[in-house]
């Protein structure tokens, strides 16, 4: 907290990029030169070569607990509509609908479907315009404009956008599922932050080439009144009932903490 308080109070250089005194409590850090996907790739080289198996495209049907045996039973049904069946002794997950597979049904189901989360949207914008600002990512206050934050991929990594003539903006919207943002077209949602960054001054309609939507769902856990006696309530059912069964990430903890703390509780 000292820390923070010096940090805040001290006056800042304006070339933040070259002096060590900066406006972050994190003055470096190491990213993936192609981005965070990188780590999962590296871990699923890791897991195949251990002699694992990797299932993209599986939905979990359902989990069911053997006390006698301490054995889980795994039912997941493929993409194309195989279902299969598997037994393991420890189940690790970091999905939000977990507690709904489980079989029994949990006491504590009620209060998971109580848990409220906040969904989130990225444009991926492709700008005939290089170098737009230096810093990683920027938040917006403007309040003519709905767009909450704006990452700058080129600054993450040169590599994440190998035309140096262009450059790719990734226009973050939070939402709720259902919302008009969320049922918007892609085609809405593209021209949407066209429109804003021309109403801050960033760039202009017509030099954005090309662009893309990623809809996230759940991305963030919603801090609202009564939600710490809601978790604590399945953690403490899902500990006592089943010991083997490991909770991960932001959805499996239902905890906002930052992305590589996420990340962590899952290596």
């Amino acid at each position: 907290m000292a820390n923070a308080l010096r940090r805040a109070i001290a006056p800042i250089k304006s070339d933040t990029r070259r002096s060590p005194q900066v406006k972050s409590l994190i003055e470096s850090f190491q990213y993936p030169h192609k981005g965070p996907g990188m780590l999962w790739e590296a871990a699923a080289r890791h897991v195949l070569a251990r002699g694992g198996r990797i299932q993209m495209g599986t939905r979990l049907e359902s989990l069911r607990w053997n006390e006698k045996s301490r054995l889980w039973t795994i039912t997941a049904v493929a993409a194309d509509g195989h279902w299969s069946c598997h037994t393991a002794r420890h189940v690790i997950s970091s999905a939000p609908e977990l507690i709904d597979s489980i079989k029994p049904v949990p006491v504590a189901k009620a209060s998971a479907e109580r848990l409220r989360y906040g969904d989130f949207l990225t444009v991926a914008l492709v700008v005939d315009k290089p170098d737009l600002f230096p810093d990683n990512w920027i938040y917006v206050h403007e309040p003519k404009v709905k767009v909450g934050r704006i990452q700058n991929f080129r600054s993450w990594s040169p590599e994440m956008v190998p035309d140096a003539k262009l450059a790719c903006l990734g226009l973050e919207y939070f939402c709720f599922e259902g919302d008009g943002l969320w049922t918007a077209s892609d085609a809405e949602l593209i021209a949407l932050p066209s429109r804003e960054l021309a109403v801050i001054g960033l760039v202009d309609p017509d030099q954005v080439k090309d662009g893309c939507v990623v809809r996230q769902s759940k991305a963030y856990p919603v801090y609202d009144e009564g939600y710490k006696a809601k978790v604590e309530a399945i953690r403490s059912e899902l500990a006592n009932k089943y010991p083997t069964l490991q909770l991960v990430g932001r959805n499996g903890m239902h905890k906002y903490n930052n992305q590589e703390h996420a990340m962590m509780t899952s290596c």
